[in-house]
């Protein structure tokens, strides 16, 4: 933190309230949120839903975990949280950035352990001890892209259509910010131009403008973007309204979005409440690092912590059914042993997938794409 000191005409001095120092050191209670909010969706996927994770278990999750199906239902929303982050994130790593930097260094984040994510998974899908069906061997081509589910392509990891949203938040923020140059002023009318044109988007029924505006998440990529302005000066009042709007917005979305209590199929019963205090702890988590809040947080343990969240985040649904079959149902491992057992083999698959493919390949497809060329 620092404090500005103004000398006045008289020679006195005015000494401003402190600010939050533009990025230098890195946030380390970041990378733990990030890791906290992909084990929230590793515990709804395990047992706060349906699909396959039922045959995994051989019965219904809400059979499996009686007690925890409920609580797990929420883990959903470590999605939303994620998106928190990352308008934090990217605010942040693409101030002062050139377009074709700002671009190597999303690929290059991005791809590699994706790329490598989807191919572990088909071949794991694709052994005929393996119970769950591949997808197509186009199908997994085209996933390579990113561009499968615009384009309806089967998808081969449940969870990348997050990464779609992330696509398209990227886009949006390198045309309308990065390439003119990033500013305080810019990025205002970036988040309230987005807010508005997503809430026109929505009242318009248009599904064209929705695609590319996302209104259902365009709440919470702003309110990480405002949140990173509160961290350049927290007493800009343009930062926190533009968070607080955020947050009314996203907790409506959310709500509209995920709570079934009149569904009566649905085995946990979200309540309007429970998600709203989901959304809020998101906003309030953020909210407390880019205050300095949380600084104490600055264990080395965290930054792996981050490192692991994203390779973990792309394979612990698929291959955690595998996983969850081959101890639960054919072990005989107990379903409260399993969950943890099969979150500790995934941190592990994402351990080696960082050493191994993050460390070694993004470095370089990084200087590649930033290279200049003639």
């Amino acid at each position: 933190m620092t404090q500005t000191v103004v000398k006045t005409a008289q020679g006195g001095l005015i000494v401003d309230a402190p600010k939050a120092a533009p990025p230098g050191g890195r946030l380390r209670a970041l990378d733990g949120l990030r890791l906290l909010a992909a084990l929230m969706v590793a515990c709804y996927h395990y047992g706060g839903r349906g699909g396959e994770i039922t045959h995994a278990w051989g019965t219904s999750a809400a059979r499996v975990f009686p007690t925890l199906h409920t609580p797990f239902a929420y883990g959903c929303l470590g999605v939303q949280i994620f998106f928190v982050i990352s308008g934090f994130v990217i605010c942040m790593s693409g101030w002062g950035r050139s377009p074709r930097s700002f671009f190597a260094s999303r690929a290059a984040r991005l791809l590699p352990a994706y790329w490598v994510a989807v191919v572990l998974v088909t071949a794991v899908f694709a052994l005929p001890v393996v119970v769950y069906e591949a997808v197509s061997p186009s199908d997994v081509l085209v996933n390579l892209t990113l561009l499968q589910q615009p384009l309806g392509v089967d998808r081969v990891l449940g969870v990348d259509w997050t990464l779609w949203a992330e696509v398209r938040f990227y886009a949006l923020f390198a045309l309308c910010v990065v390439l003119p140059g990033a500013n305080r002023r810019r990025v205002i009318l970036f988040c309230a131009g987005w807010i508005l044109a997503a809430a026109i988007a929505q009242g318009a029924h248009q599904p064209l403008l929705d695609l590319v505006l996302m209104s259902q998440y365009a709440p919470f990529f702003v309110g990480g973007v405002g949140l990173y302005l509160v961290h350049r000066d927290r007493r800009d009042p343009y930062a926190w309204g533009i968070t607080g709007v955020s947050f009314l917005i996203g907790q409506h979305y959310a709500v509209r979005s995920l709570w079934n209590a009149a569904d009566p199929n649905a085995f946990a019963h979200r309540t309007s409440f429970g998600i709203i205090a989901v959304v809020a702890f998101g906003f309030v988590a953020v909210g407390a690092i880019a205050l300095g809040r949380l600084e104490r947080l600055n264990w080395r343990w965290l930054t792996v912590a981050g490192a692991l969240t994203y390779p973990f985040y792309l394979v612990h649904e698929h291959l955690g059914w595998v996983v969850v079959e081959t101890l639960h149902r054919r072990l005989g491992v107990p379903s409260y042993g399993t969950v943890p057992l099969t979150i500790a083999s995934m941190l592990l698959l994402a351990y080696a997938m960082n050493k191994l493919v993050e460390e070694r390949l993004t470095p370089g497809l990084r200087k590649a794409l930033a290279a200049p060329r003639r």
